[in-house]
Parts: structure tokens; sequence; C-alpha cells
């Protein structure tokens, strides 16, 4: 089960390059149900999400390079790119998943915070940095971005 919460931000915080990064890039074979493939770095999966905005089921199935680049092919839409920079959030167990878009998504921001249950999520207090919470807007899912004209 996936549980995250989604916020467009209103600047980057400080010292963004002392943080992990990872170059991603996924698209989108279906998206009701959606699934997805991702290379992430050197790793690649296919991934099956359920419905829902804040909560949803979530399979994560390894991908050899050879399968990942066979599926991409038959993929709908667009192609998304994104560098996601991992930050710890101080005095928590929780992370900050901060995706910066390439095109033709930038120059769109996402912060995404997953966790550990229903009641985590909603008591969650967001970031000094963080600006709208976009959770329940579908426009902000990838696979409606993967979508767009």
């Amino acid at each position: 089960m996936e549980i995250e919460r989604k916020f467009t931000v209103k600047k980057l915080p400080e010292n963004l390059d002392s943080y992990p990064c990872h170059l991603i890039e996924q698209a989108y074979l279906n998206t009701d149900p959606v699934i997805r493939v991702r290379r992430q770095d050197d790793e690649f999966y296919m991934t099956y999400k359920g419905k829902g905005l804040l909560m949803r089921e979530e399979y994560n199935l390894p991908l050899n390079e050879a399968s990942y680049y066979h599926l991409l092919e038959k993929a709908d839409g667009n192609i998304i790119s994104k560098k996601r920079y991992v930050i710890p959030i101080k005095d928590s167990s929780l992370c900050v998943e901060l995706d910066i878009f390439d095109k033709p998504f930038a120059p769109l921001i996402i912060a995404e915070v997953e966790f550990p249950d229903k009641e985590t999520a909603e008591a969650f207090a967001p970031l000094d940095w963080f600006d709208q919470d976009v959770t329940n807007d579908p426009a902000y899912h990838n696979s409606n971005l993967s979508r767009k004209k």
C-alpha cells in the first residue's frame, strides 16, 4: 500500500546538491489501472498502481534492461524524465522525494512524502518550503501528466 502526500514547492531547499539524487525515466502502458515502466539510475521496474489519491495499492516487479526498453516502445503518451532528490525530514524517519521534471513538464517541481499509515499522513505538517497540497488533485499524478498534450 502506498500512502503519500504531494505538494508544489515555493522554493528549493538549500544545499540541494548535497542530497542523494536519482535520474528517473518512466512511461505508462496503461493509466486505468496504472501500469508503468520505470528506469531509476541502473534499475528497471514495472509497477501496478490501484485507484486512489492519498492511499492506493502498489506493486513493483523488477525488469531487466532489455525488457524495460521493449516495454517502453509500447508505452502511450509522454515519457516522463525527472531528477529525484531524497531529502530526510529532520527529527523524523520520513523523507521528501523532490521531483524536478525535465521538458516538456519543466518547470514543474513536486515534493512527495510517503507515510507508514494514514494517521501519520493526515497529521503531517507541511515543511515551510512546500506550497499547495495537491494530493487530491489527479492532475499532478504522473500517469495523468503522461497523457498531457
